[in-house]
Order: C-alpha cells, then sequence, then structure tokens
C-alpha cells in the first residue's frame, strides 16, 4: 500500500473517531441544559462528564483566578480526580511494551487492585525481583492522541461555547486551553516527572523531617515510572496519627516550615499539596506526585520577597512596585486609584492578627485587583498564588491552629538575616558615603548655575501630576474659569476709569466705552455663577 492511500485511510479512521466524540461533548452538554447559562456547579459537573481531559482542564482552571471569577475557581477545586481503572491485563501488557521484556522477568510481583486511577496515568504497588517495594505509574493508552483531538475540538467550538454560555468576556477559552495543552504533555513526561522527583529529593536531603520517593531509572521511561514504595497515613487522618502519637501542630508547621523553603529559597515548589498528596511516613513528611510543579526564578524569588515584606510593613508603595512587576499592564494604568485600592486591602486585612488572617483571601483580593487595573500575570506566579492557597487549605485541615502567613513571615525574617552580609553592607554604604560627599562638593556651583538661569529668566517648572483624566478636566476648567474672571475684572476696573471722560459720548450717563466694559463685565460674572453652580449640583 502507498503512504498516499495509508493517510487517507487514516483521515479516514480519524474523522469518524473525532465526529463520534463531538457528538457525546454535544450529548453531555445538552443534558446539562447548557443552553440556560453557565454556572459553578453546572460547570464542574459537565467537566466531570466529559471524562479524562476535561477533567484535567478543570483542574488547570480551578487555578486560574486571574482568568476565571473566585466563585468558579472554588468550585472547580473539587472536581473528582478518580476515574474508572484500567483492567490488569491490560496494565500488565502496556508495562511489557514500556519494559520490551515480561513483567515477570522484573518485578516479583504485582498488586492488580491500583492505588489510584487518575486521568492520566494508574498507579499500582509492586514489589521487584530483589525484594524492593515500589510503586508502578502507568500511562493509560494513546491519553495524548485523545487529549490532543480532544482540544482540538475545544478550540473549534470556542466560539460557539462562549455564547451558548454566556461567557463572552468572563473565560479566555483559548488561553486557558494552550495551557491545558502545555501542562499535560510535561505531565504525560514521566521522564520529566523523574527529573522533578529528583531535583526535590536533592533540595530537601538536608531535611531530616522530609522525604519523597526515588526513581528507579533503569525501568523508568516517558510512559512509565517507577519509584520506591512509601508507606504511611494521610496527613488529614488526624485521629490515626494522634494514636500512633504525633503532634498535629508540629506536623502542620514543620510541613508549612518545608513549603516556605521550597518557594523562598529552592524557588523549585510542589504546586498541588492537597492532603492527598503529603503523608507521613516513619516520622517524615513525605510529598507524593510531583507532576505538577512550579519553578520561581532568583529574579521572582526576590520579588516574592519585597512583596511579604511590603504587605507585613504596610508598605503601599513597595507592594505597588512588586505588583506593577509582577504584572504586564495591559492599559494605562491609574497610579492613584491603584495606591487606594492597596491601601483599602492592606487595612483590612492587616488589621487582623495572624491567628485570624487568611492568606487565600489575600492572596485573591490581589489577584482581583490585578484583573481590574489589568495587569497580566505569567502563569507561573498564579500557580504559585493557587498553591499557596491549597497550602493553607490542607493546614486548615489537619492543623487550624498554625498560620501559614506567621510561619513565611518568621522564615523570610530568618532568611534575611542568614543573607546579611556584614563587610558587603559596609563596602556598599561606605560607597554610598563616598558618592554623596562627592555630589555634594557640585551642590555650590550647581546652585550658581540655578541663580543665574534664574536671573537671565530661563527657569522652568515642570509638575507631574496624577494621570487621571478627570483631576485634567477640573484643573482645565479651573484655569478657564480663572481666565474669564480675570477678564471681566480687568473690564470693571478699565471701564471705571473711563467712567470721568467728558469728551467721549455718553449712553445712560456715562461713558459708552465705561457702559459696554461694565455690560461684557456682568455678562461675563454672571456666566462664572451660572456655570459654578451647575458643577456644584451635578457633584
Amino acid at each position: 500500500m502507498d503512504k498516499t492511500n495509508a493517510a487517507q485511510i487514516q483521515r479516514e479512521n480519524v474523522a469518524p473517531a473525532s465526529q463520534k466524540r463531538l457528538g457525546e461533548i454535544l450529548s453531555v452538554l445538552r443534558r446539562h441544559q447548557i443552553t440556560h447559562g453557565l454556572t459553578p456547579v453546572r460547570l464542574r459537573e459537565i467537566l466531570e462528564d466529559l471524562g479524562p481531559t476535561y477533567v484535567k482542564l478543570g483542574q488547570i482552571m480551578s487555578m486560574r483566578s486571574d482568568m476565571l471569577p473566585e466563585n468558579y475557581c472554588r468550585e472547580l477545586t473539587k472536581l473528582r480526580t478518580e476515574v474508572k481503572p484500567l483492567p490488569y491485563g491490560l496494565v500488565s501488557r502496556l508495562i511489557e511494551d514500556e519494559l520490551k521484556e515480561p513483567v515477570e522477568n522484573i518485578f516479583s510481583h504485582i498488586d492488580e487492585i491500583p492505588l489510584g486511577s487518575a486521568s492520566i496515568a494508574q498507579v499500582h504497588p509492586a514489589v521487584l525481583k530483589d525484594g524492593r517495594k515500589v510503586v508502578i505509574k502507568i500511562q493509560r493508552p494513546s491519553i495524548r492522541e485523545i487529549m490532543k483531538n480532544d482540544i482540538s475540538l475545544m478550540k473549534k467550538a470556542t466560539g460557539i461555547l462562549k455564547l451558548a454560555t454566556g461567557t463572552k468576556g468572563l473565560i479566555d477559552f483559548n488561553t486557558i486551553l494552550d495551557e491545558l495543552w502545555k501542562t499535560s504533555q510535561e505531565e504525560m513526561n514521566f521522564i520529566q516527572e523523574a527529573a522533578n522527583l529528583d531535583l526535590f529529593y536533592a533540595n530537601q536531603k538536608d531535611i531530616a523531617y522530609v522525604t519523597c520517593p526515588q526513581v528507579f531509572h533503569a525501568f523508568t521511561t516517558p510512559r512509565l515510572l517507577v519509584m520506591d514504595y512509601i508507606d504511611g497515613i494521610q496527613i488529614d487522618e488526624i485521629e490515626h496519627l494522634k494514636e500512633l502519637g504525633y503532634d498535629m501542630t508540629e506536623i502542620g508547621q514543620k510541613t508549612a516550615e518545608n513549603y516556605c523553603k521550597q518557594i523562598l529559597e529552592d524557588g523549585f515548589f510542589h504546586a498541588d499539596p492537597h492532603p492527598g498528596n503529603l503523608w507521613i511516613s516513619g516520622g517524615q513528611i513525605a510529598w507524593l506526585d510531583l507532576g505538577m510543579t512550579g519553578q520561581l526564578p532568583e529574579h521572582n524569588k526576590q520579588l516574592l520577597k519585597k512583596a511579604i515584606a511590603a504587605i507585613l510593613e504596610q508598605d503601599i508603595y513597595s507592594l505597588k512596585n512588586v505588583l506593577l512587576t509582577f504584572g504586564e499592564p495591559q492599559d494605562r494604568v491609574n497610579h492613584a486609584r491603584l495606591y487606594t485600592d492597596i491601601d483599602d486591602i492592606l487595612n483590612r486585612y492587616l488589621s487582623m492578627d495572624f491567628g485570624t488572617m487568611k492568606l487565600g483571601d489575600l492572596i485573591d483580593r490581589l489577584f482581583s485587583l490585578l484583573k481590574e487595573h489589568r495587569l497580566a500575570i505569567t502563569p507561573d506566579i498564579t500557580l504559585l498564588g493557587r498553591s499557596m492557597i491549597t497550602m493553607e487549605g490542607t493546614l486548615t485541615l489537619c492543623a487550624p491552629d498554625v498560620s501559614i502567613l506567621q510561619i513565611l513571615s518568621a522564615h523570610m525574617s530568618s532568611l534575611m538575616l542568614k543573607e546579611i552580609d556584614v563587610k558587603k553592607l559596609l563596602r556598599h554604604n561606605g560607597r554610598k558615603l563616598y558618592a554623596s560627599l562627592d555630589k555634594s562638593m557640585d551642590i555650590p556651583s550647581q546652585l550658581s548655575d540655578l541663580l543665574n538661569i534664574t536671573k537671565n529668566g530661563q527657569a522652568q517648572l515642570n509638575l507631574q501630576l496624577s494621570d487621571s483624566e478627570e483631576v485634567r478636566k477640573d484643573m482645565q476648567r479651573t484655569a478657564n474659569r480663572f481666565i474669564l474672571s480675570f477678564i471681566a475684572a480687568a473690564l470693571f476696573i478699565g471701564s471705571g476709569l473711563t467712567a470721568g471722560i467728558d469728551a467721549i459720548p455718553h449712553w445712560f450717563g456715562i461713558p459708552w466705552i465705561s457702559f459696554l466694559g461694565y455690560s461684557i463685565s456682568g455678562v461675563l460674572i454672571l456666566a462664572l455663577l451660572i456655570r459654578i453652580l451647575l458643577d456644584h449640583r451635578k457633584k
């Protein structure tokens, strides 16, 4: 068979599959009465019924509060991650396809009942030939092609979906779909997840109370991941942990402290720290499932520290500068209103003590502020914000008396003390002092030049005022009134000066030129009074 015929047959096979899938999607949308409008609960239920691709889409959308209203994000965090498991016979064949040899040559036992079955992969406990317990994470067959086809169909339907759901200006579906495909491709590459595990383990190796699974690279492929088995208890199983003698407050504090280290020191953090991904094993906190991680370059780490310091110190100016650095303005920034809005947020939240303040609420409000002022932020910053909110939610479940904001503040303070280099600081301040003294030597000559310029009438005064259009209009109205008042006054005074000249013909007992000046002056004054009264009523 030639290549042309083969390609044609493939297209003919793909087309019916796409049409069938499109029919399934439309059936789900009809069942949920999508034409009646979209609500957060309805959106979640639709995504669950549409299958793995759409569940993954919802999980990503739940972290995009810069694009979605907060009530949608909260509802989408409830998406069920468990899906129908693959039969063991198929799992066994998939493993053999990846390892290129029978499973019994490598594993002495594989548990047929999976530990979990998610949208992209399924996880089974197993034992290697040498007796070591491991976990096998095997990718669902053809999941890449299925997701690619689903995303392609969604992209074609975005225009119709916006009209049908009434979300024309609410959701940027194309941007979310692009991010879904990018994130899904990363999660479907288990070599990348293995690299994430290696990096996380290296970052935490000196922390005695933290661990994560280690990878068996010899048995790992892009679609198969083999890790050591961590036997433990989920962090929110409070009663069980207490029975074993664990202090939940200590667990919460150490979990939060390690999370702060990840974002402030490592710049590499677990992006989905919900209770299912945090286990207690042998006195250690085990971080599981490193498929979703975030990275912060050094520049963003420093900005994050500045933002936290600005919030704690109620420094409006610094926080505003950090937000403008984090966000790219999509429109002209109203700096005066931005200052006022930041001040309102800080006054509202920082009047509370650490015990009652919710970091999640503060992050949500700051994200809303960025949207209101049309400041677009990068996905990695949004991911960090949603991750911090998830971390706070986990702590609320297992250790409600632990404040992540308080620990974040303490960790940053200790970090700043460690980073202080006294010699470097003295050298830096010494250079600044020398530069200031050097510049001060020029002040007399500069002052002399300024006086000479002023004497010669060459001095100019430049004032930069608020960029508010309303302020500019007010200033223009005030200037116009001043000019009219000045003209009216000049006409009135001039008319008075000419009133005693008898040589000029008289109108109504006074020289005509005086009569004309008084009349114009009166009209101008009357017009000004009427305008002032009208403006006052508008306010």
